[in-house]
C-alpha cells in the first residue's frame, strides 16, 4: 500500500486461468488431488476417490477446507471431540471440515467419486494431514 492507501501494482495478484490436470497427486489421504489455483488466502483443488474406495483418515493441523460434490456417490464421517456423524454425499452437496476435526470418506458407487475443495489458508504441505484412528477399515 502506498501512503494514501492505494495498492501498488506490486500488491496486485495477476490473472490466473488453467484447466484440470490429467497428472494427479497422491494425497496424504490416499485420494487423488489434482491441485487448482490459489491465492494469499486461499486455494482450490480437485480430489477424486475411485469406485468402492475408502481414504485413510486424518485430520488438518492449520488449515479448514470447504467441499463440493460434482460426482459420484459416497459417505463422509466427522469427528470433533464427542461430536459425530456420517452423511451421505453426492452432486450438489457441500460440507465443512473445520480444523483439528478427523475426516474419512468411502465412495459407495461404481463411478468416481468428485468433489473440489477449498483450502483456507493455501495447502501449506504433506506435514498438515496428521493421521488418526480410521472410521471404516481400509485395507
Amino acid at each position: 500500500m502506498n501512503d494514501e492507501g492505494m495498492m501498488k501494482d506490486e500488491d496486485v495478484p495477476a490473472f490466473d486461468t488453467m484447466r484440470l490436470p490429467e497428472k494427479y497427486e497422491l494425497a496424504p489421504d490416499r485420494s487423488e488431488i489434482r491441485p487448482l489455483l490459489s491465492m494469499r488466502r486461499g486455494g482450490l483443488a480437485h480430489c477424486t476417490l475411485a469406485p468402492h474406495g475408502i481414504s485413510l483418515a486424518v485430520e488438518h493441523r492449520t488449515i479448514e477446507e470447504i467441499w463440493y460434490f460434482i460426482q459420484g456417490r459416497g459417505q463422509v464421517w466427522r469427528k470433533q471431540g464427542d461430536r459425530e456423524e456420517v452423511v451421505d454425499v453426492g452432486p450438489n452437496t457441500c460440507l465443512t471440515i473445520p480444523t483439528g476435526t478427523h475426516f474419512q470418506f468411502s465412495n459407495t458407487g461404481e463411478d468416481p467419486l468428485c468433489f473440489i475443495i477449498a483450502t483456507m489458508p493455501p495447502w501449506p504441505g504433506a506435514e498438515e494431514a496428521v493421521r488418526v484412528e480410521d472410521y471404516w477399515m481400509v485395507e
